[in-house]
Order: structure tokens, then C-alpha cells, then sequence
């Protein structure tokens, strides 16, 4: 999340500035991916209940994804909508 912001990516808001608090930084994580990244913690998976836009089994928050080097390459898609 604070990567996109950084780069002013389109449609990542990030409105809590990754307090965990807003699901503005929901993005769907590409399936080759998903299992890669740590599983979501329960306060994550209650907040991707409050998407603006369709959930999805890849669904993630982008404040909770850490990058790291074994993330090189992740490929992640936003929604058509945070609000």
C-alpha cells in the first residue's frame, strides 16, 4: 500500500495510512501469489468485510502485504472501487 501510494497509483487510497482501519487499500492478489504470502490475520479478513467492491478468495489489504524480496514479481489487480 504505502508503495502505491508513494508512486501515486490509481485507485489504491489507503485512507487510514495502514492502521487496519479502512479497507480503502483492498486489491485482489494474482492466484500464482496467494499462497505465497502469509495468511490474513482475523483483523484483516473482519475489514475485507467492509469492501467497497466485490471480495474475492485473493482478496488482501495492500497495508497488510509486506515487500520483501520473496515478493519480487507479485502481481496484484485493484478494484474498480475503494469507497
Amino acid at each position: 500500500m504505502r508503495a502505491a501510494l508513494n508512486e501515486g497509483l490509481e485507485g489504491m487510497v489507503g485512507e487510514c495510512g495502514g492502521g487496519l482501519a479502512c479497507a480503502t487499500c483492498h486489491c485482489y492478489v494474482e492466484e500464482d501469489w496467494a499462497d505465497r504470502l502469509p495468511a490474513p490475520a482475523q483483523t484483516e479478513l473482519d475489514m475485507l468485510e467492509c469492501t467497497a467492491s466485490e471480495r474475492r478468495p485473493s482478496s488482501r489489504l495492500g497495508c497488510q502485504i509486506i515487500v520483501s524480496d520473496a515478493l519480487d514479481g507479485l502481481v496484484v489487480h485493484l478494484p474498480a472501487a475503494q469507497y
